[in-house]
């Protein structure tokens, strides 16, 4: 049982037991100490019930397709069409209706632990998940925004269970049956599309991890591909790998400063 009017240590024992009500009071209380408390523990009640309304939110769109009768709900979305180099990436998922994943949000919100514990979290509560992919051969072939909507449907076809109804951030995948709502902003205002954000978003890091293994100086497990500076100043120095997306016009310049890979025989003169 908390004590209100005991010790510091006697209210911080069971101050997560107090009502809202006795913890307002403990804000007047004398003791510096025991306001802190009270404080604090208000606080933490007020952030977790704004992340319970958060998390509330991010289920409308799958609810209202629950109430209809939709039990598979697929959430589509796909990361790495901004990158110079890499592949783009995206993921299905479908998650079993009533479930609701603490902390799960946008990828690009979340820091690169978060993501990392999400993913089991996300893949083991799953009645299905799928990831599709396009090369940078793709890429450079169909153009980016293409290429993209093929790795969504790459997606939504790989997966073991065939989804009622899709929630897309932002698009439409082509070449599907099954009815979708494109939802701009969608991996903020889904759980379905953040979690596909999530697994989308850790695969194609460690793609770009393997790349970077591959493809040394380029610092590739640090940007993942993208146009950071360091990125740009490695593409000018050994000019593009063939993880590069040559339809990207920095990468066409780099192709310039490329170095002149001769001839073994050449080589040898």
């Amino acid at each position: 049982m908390a004590k209100r009017d005991g010790t510091v240590a006697e209210v911080e024992a069971g101050v997560a037991n107090l009502a809202d009500v006795e913890l307002a009071r403990l804000i007047h209380d004398r003791r510096a100490g025991v306001r802190a408390l009270a404080k604090r523990e208000l606080k933490r009640r007020a952030d977790a019930a704004a992340e319970a309304e958060r998390l509330e939110r991010m289920l409308v769109h799958e609810r209202r397709l629950w109430d209809r009768g939709i039990v598979h709900v697929a959430g589509i979305d796909e990361v790495g069409c901004g990158p110079l180099a890499g592949p783009v990436v995206a993921a299905a998922v479908i998650l079993p209706a009533g479930c609701s994943i603490p902390a799960i949000n946008d990828s690009k919100q979340l820091d690169a632990a978060t993501r990392e514990r999400l993913v089991p979290e996300i893949q083991g509560r799953a009645v299905a998940y799928a990831l599709g992919s396009c090369t940078v051969e793709e890429i450079d072939r169909l153009n980016i925004y293409r290429a993209a909507l093929e790795a969504m449907r790459r997606a939504v076809i790989g997966l073991a269970v065939a989804p009622g109804h899709l929630l897309v951030d932002a698009r439409r995948v082509p070449g599907v049956v099954m009815s979708q709502t494109a939802i701009i902003g969608g991996d903020t205002l889904s759980q379905s599309i953040a979690a596909a954000s999530i697994i989308a978003k850790v695969h194609r890091d460690a793609l770009m991890r393997e790349l970077a293994r591959e493809h040394p100086g380029y610092g590739f497990d640090n940007h993942k591909g993208y146009a950071t500076a360091e990125h740009l100043a490695a593409l000018e120095r050994l000019g593009p790998c063939g993880a590069h997306r040559r339809s990207f016009a920095p990468v066409r310049q780099g192709d310039l400063f490329a170095p002149v890979k001769l001839a073994e025989s050449e080589a040898d003169e």
